[in-house]
Formats: C-alpha cells, structure tokens, sequence
C-alpha cells in the first residue's frame, strides 16, 4: 500500500476549508434570509465567489499535487507548497469580505502553487532521466 502523506494532509485541509467556506456562506443566508441564489445581497455573493473560486481551483491544485508527490516523492518543498496552497485561500477568502490585500496575495499564491506544480510535474516528466530498453525473445527455426 502506498501512502502520500503530503497529499492526504493538504486533502485533509482543503477538505476542512471547503466546509468553513460552505458554513461562512450558511451564516450570511441565515442572517438576509436568502435561501436561493445570492438575492442581489452583495456580501452573499462575495462569500458565494469565494466558496466556488476555491473549489475551481482546488481541484487541480490537488491532482498535480498527488502527481508530483508520486513522482518525486515526498519532500518539504511540496509540504511547504501545499500548505502556502491552504494559506492562500484562507487570505483570498478573508479578502473577499473586504481585507483587499488578503484577496490579492491568496489570488497570487494560488497561480503561484499551481504554477509551480504544472512546471514540476512536466519537469517530472521531460527532465527525469530515462532509460529505453528492447528486449528480443526470438526464437528462430533452422530448417534442415
């Protein structure tokens, strides 16, 4: 059984941010009564877009993430990657309530971390040495 240690955590976080985003949407529905779509209520839609910006960017974030542990294995550039990753969106979704500068430097971390990630992975792919191998198993009949 192989286990990814990194990618099970920052999962594990990603998956715990995704509810306190869900919840902090939960709280503003309550508090204006909207219970369908955003109801025109501008701090709805902005708790909304942060919720959904997360989970549009989540997802990639963590296939290249398995992918590159994978293929490199664990290392503490990932676990500090993977955990810029969660601070990112922490800073983006305070941001959206109003705190600019955490919505632009979680905006920036965010295609940073996946910057970084698609580039490793393709260095995995195009910059790992490898070897290419031909085995012949022929038999050949000598007619007599």
């Amino acid at each position: 059984m192989m286990i990814l240690p990194i990618s099970l955590t920052i999962a594990a976080g990603a998956a715990l941010l995704n509810l306190w985003l869900a919840v902090r949407v939960g709280r503003v529905r309550t508090r204006e009564k909207v219970f369908i779509g955003d109801g025109g209520n501008e701090p709805l839609t902005r708790r909304m877009r942060a919720h959904s910006n997360f989970v549009e960017n989540t997802a990639f974030v963590l296939i290249l993430l398995v992918l590159v542990e994978l293929g490199l294995g664990s290392s503490m550039w990932l676990w500090g990657v993977g955990a810029l990753y969660l601070v990112g969106r922490i800073l983006h979704a305070i941001g959206m309530d109003g705190m600019m500068w955490g919505r632009m430097v979680g905006t920036i971390i965010t295609m940073l971390t996946q910057l970084g990630l698609a580039f490793g992975a393709l260095a995995i792919v195009y910059l790992t040495p490898t070897s290419i191998t031909t085995e012949i198993d022929e038999t050949v009949e000598v007619a007599q």
